[in-house]
């Protein structure tokens, strides 16, 4: 069974940095896109960033320039560094990828249990 496991979250000040990381485990075959994604408070789950299997990257745009996405293949991790962060990026950051289980044919989607980051203005 697959799983994605994400840790680092916590309580920063705005300003500050944070480094959140996502180890995938379980029955896989192939890992492809990974990314992370964030839900703040009475708001819909939207795209932080993403890095496919060859190390392209995409950001939104409310974090870039502050936020850098990286993944380390033999280990099965993704990685988001946040830096200059602010109130604004308060939210559960959840962790997603494509994998291919083994023995499957095709990949599907799996998110992680999601990891709070909250910053004191």
């Amino acid at each position: 069974q697959v799983q994605l496991v994400e840790s680092g979250g916590g309580l920063v000040q705005a300003g500050g940095s944070l480094i959140l990381s996502c180890t995938a485990s379980g029955g896989i075959g192939s890992i492809y896109d990974m990314g992370w994604y964030r839900r703040a408070p009475g708001k819909q789950r939207e795209l932080v960033a993403t890095i496919t299997d060859s190390g392209t990257t995409n950001y939104a745009d409310s974090v870039k320039g502050r936020f850098t996405i990286s993944r380390d293949n033999a280990k099965r991790t993704v990685y988001v560094q946040m830096n200059s962060l602010k109130a604004e990026d308060t939210a559960v950051y959840y962790c997603n990828a494509h994998v291919r289980a083994i023995l499957q044919s095709r990949s599907s989607s799996y998110w992680g249990q999601g990891t709070q980051v909250t910053v004191s203005s």
